[in-house]
């Protein structure tokens, strides 16, 4: 991956309000604080949790509808160099730059998948590519917490 030289920081970062995930990048509060410390190996592998974590809730929220149209998009975003995740990945946030829908680019929210309740429901047209992209938000930070309290919260 070719972001693996930077810091997954965001710039939306709640560890410093007392959040032991991040609620922008999702890493635990210990590696925010001790990145510039880690080897790249060590980056490396919060990266790659990162990275499949994002992925893997991308196969179950978005579902692709017309290969054809999907591959179109691609290309007119110019990402056709990337790795199949990560192509999807940006196509969605350059969508949701452009306010267009998912069908524009062959895909759609997969069947069952809860999307986050909006306290204002599709304001000013939003698009459903913000939708989905605030629905991977969201249920990356949510399995990013359960991971953290699994492997690192002491019972009380």
């Amino acid at each position: 991956m070719q972001l693996k030289n930077r810091t997954p920081c965001v710039g939306i970062c709640s560890t410093t309000y007392g959040d032991l995930v991040c609620r922008g990048c999702k890493r635990f509060s210990h590696e925010v604080v001790q990145w510039n410390g880690y080897d790249k190996d060590q980056q490396g592998l919060i990266w790659n949790r990162l990275t499949s974590l994002r992925d893997e809730v991308l196969d179950q929220l978005l579902v692709h509808i017309d290969a054809s149209q999907y591959l179109a998009a691609c290309k007119a975003a110019s990402l056709n160099d990337l790795e199949a995740n990560e192509q999807r990945y940006q196509l969605l946030r350059s969508m949701v730059r452009d306010n267009k829908n998912l069908i524009e680019a062959g895909m759609a929210m997969a069947e069952g998948f809860v999307a986050p309740v909006s306290p204002n429901p599709n304001p000013n047209g939003q698009s459903d590519t913000l939708t989905a992209l605030q629905a991977l938000d969201a249920e990356t930070y949510s399995r990013s917490k359960a991971h953290y309290e699994r492997s690192f919260k002491v019972p009380l």
